[in-house]
């Protein structure tokens, strides 16, 4: 039986199929390395800040509301991170800073990155600390709104000096929490209370016990019932 010879031209393809052949395990390595990096998954991921912004002073010392800062938490799917001018609504009194435009001030050198964004009108370069994939949808408006607090996915923030990712923020994760949601849940108008306890009223022997009273009883008035279809985070 006669033997296949490839054309000629094909010679011309070896050089290529070399270079896929070293490219596609490199590849695989870069994904594999990637996906599983504190940049996407890791729980403690703390970048470090063009500004050492503290939010136990903001939210914590000084009681700040969530709301000041990342004002679009309640009707929009982002929280909203805040641009320099609210920032400067109190900075400028607090370090005399001149108004926008002006020559540079020495100022407190710890926030003189927010003062020259401020003055050229430039943006932050704020470092993202939790960010999920493209192919996950996630709408805060949608959780807190039901009574769903910060904490619940970012932790005592409150108490934190440099926030880092508090949750695993993975499929199992959110699963967990849409399943069984009763201890995760209570009034919307406590969400923002970031040290907020169920008070002597409610009927429970412990912490949890009250917190998934409340969690029931809010479910059973508000009719929740958290979605774990596919659709509701891959869209």
């Amino acid at each position: 039986m006669a033997h296949f010879v490839f054309p000629k031209w094909t010679n011309s393809l070896l050089p290529a199929i070399g270079i896929i052949a070293l490219a596609v395990p490199l590849y695989l390595v870069g994904i594999v390395w990637y996906g599983f990096s504190p940049l996407t998954t890791d729980v403690g991921y703390q970048p470090t800040q063009p500004v050492p912004f503290s939010h136990k002073v903001h939210a914590g010392d000084l009681g700040m509301d969530c709301r000041y800062c990342h004002n679009t938490v309640e009707r929009a799917a982002k929280a909203a991170i805040p641009p320099t001018q609210t920032c400067m609504n109190c900075h400028t009194a607090i370090h005399n800073v001149p108004a926008a435009g002006d020559p540079a001030v020495i100022v407190n050198q710890n926030i003189q990155p927010l003062v020259t964004s401020y003055i050229e009108g430039t943006p932050m370069n704020w470092r993202r600390v939790h960010d999920l994939p493209d192919y996950s949808y996630f709408d805060h408006a949608a959780h807190v709104t039901r009574g769903v607090s910060c904490v619940e996915c970012h932790g005592r923030i409150d108490r934190m000096e440099t926030v880092y990712q508090f949750g695993q923020l993975d499929m199992g994760w959110c699963l967990a929490c849409h399943r069984n949601p009763v201890a995760r849940v209570r009034d919307p108008k406590d969400v923002f209370d970031l040290g907020w306890e169920p008070g002597e009223d409610v009927i429970g022997a412990t912490l949890t016990e009250k917190r998934i009273a409340i969690g029931e009883r809010m479910i059973a008035d508000n009719r929740l019932s958290p979605n774990t279809d596919c659709s509701t985070c891959h869209r």
